[in-house]
Parts: C-alpha cells; sequence; structure tokens
C-alpha cells in the first residue's frame, strides 16, 4: 500500500532539516542558501518553501527539533504546583549535558548555535531570534529559581535575577566545553558533581543574596 502524502510530506520535512543541519555544520549558517539546502536534500527549493516560508523558518524548525524535548522536561519546575522545583532543574540539566554528549542531532544543532551562527547582517533575523531563545531561557530559569524559593528549597532572599544569570552562564559554559574541547573533561563521570556545585552556589554565596553590602 502507497504511504500516504501526509507521511510522504513527513519525511520530506525531516530530510530537508537533516540538510539543514549538516550544511549549517558544514558552512555556517550566513554563508548557506536555501539553495545549498535543496541540493543536500536532493529537492527542490519549491519544496523547502512549501514546509518553510525562509532559511530563519527552516532555522527555527531545525533548532525546535533538540529544543522542544529539553524544554518539556524543564517545564515541570515552571509550574508553581511542582512540590521539587530545585530537583526538575537538576534533572534537566544533567539531561541536557547528556544529551549534547549523546545525541548527535543535539550536538550538531546546538554546535551550529554556538559556533556557527555569525553576527552578520545576512543572519540577523535569525540572530535575534536566537537572542530571544536565550533571554527566554534565563526568564524561565528565574521562575524555577523563585519556585525554589517558595519551596524552601533556596535561601529566601536569594537574588534570583543575578542567580539565572550565573546559572545560565555555567550550564552554556559546560555546554560549550564538551562541544569545542570534548576530550578535555569526562562528562558522564563529572557532570553530577558539577551540577550539584552550581546548586550548592545558590543555596551558599553570600554575593547571591539580595541583602548582600553593596
Amino acid at each position: 500500500m502507497a504511504r500516504s502524502t501526509k507521511e510522504e510530506a513527513l519525511e520530506t520535512r525531516n530530510r530537508i532539516l537533516d540538510a539543514a543541519e549538516e550544511v549549517f555544520h558544514a558552512n555556517g549558517v550566513s554563508r548557506t542558501s536555501l539553495a545549498d539546502v535543496a541540493q543536500a536534500a536532493s529537492v527542490t527549493r519549491g519544496a523547502i518553501y512549501w514546509h518553510f516560508k525562509n532559511k530563519g523558518d527552516l532555522f527555527d524548525a531545525m533548532c525546535e527539533r533538540v529544543r522542544l524535548p529539553m524544554e518539556e522536561m524543564a517545564a515541570a519546575g515552571l509550574d508553581n504546583r511542582e512540590e521539587d522545583p530545585l530537583g526538575q532543574l537538576r534533572k534537566t540539566i544533567l539531561f541536557v549535558l547528556n544529551d549534547v554528549r549523546h545525541n548527535p542531532h543535539s550536538r550538531k544543532v546546538l554546535g551550529i548555535v554556538f559556533h556557527k551562527c555569525e553576527f552578520v547582517e545576512a543572519a540577523g533575523p535569525i540572530v535575534e531570534r536566537q537572542q530571544d531563545v536565550f533571554l527566554k531561557g534565563r526568564s524561565d530559569l528565574r521562575r524555577i529559581l523563585d519556585n525554589a524559593v517558595a519551596r524552601a528549597q533556596l535561601p529566601a532572599d536569594l537574588d534570583t535575577e543575578l542567580a539565572s544569570i550565573m546559572m545560565q552562564a555555567q550550564i552554556d559554559g559546560l555546554i560549550n566545553i564538551s562541544l569545542f574541547t570534548p576530550d578535555s573533561a569526562d562528562f558522564d563521570a563529572h557532570a553530577e558533581p558539577m551540577v550539584d556545585a552550581a546548586i550548592e552556589m545558590l543555596r551558599c554565596a553570600p554575593s547571591l543574596r539580595a541583602s548582600r553590602n553593596p
């Protein structure tokens, strides 16, 4: 029995996304055209425009395949009814670090985001979207920390705005090390103590308290 048109369309869409990963990773985002992606995917440019409005839309869809599982895992910590928001945050960070190490799609897409997304005029809309995602991630992180404070998992006077900046920097730094110098640290063995140390910083650092001396 012939596959349905819907199934064929989904297969074509996924083939385009796979090709985008390969070409963006090889050439960089700004130096890649939709014609390059079409050639790599063995489809016409019209097929790409059937599924995606432009290169920015294609880039977003490529990122979403990796981002959505991470967002779903973090969502529980965002819910103020969650009884263990700090535990959910820890679980999410460890999932992300493991995913970067062992999921080829995640590794390639995050490698593009971190190292192949050039800050040039041609990639302006894509960079702006990534900045929006980055800032939303920080906002979500702060909400999780606020929930952890409300559950008495973190100090009542924790400066959650400052703490969210520090945590985001630490998470992104660990991801970057894993991508750029993967053999410089044993993430499989040391991810848990590194993440636990970051959480201990939230609990113990006087410099992250709202009541710190100016």
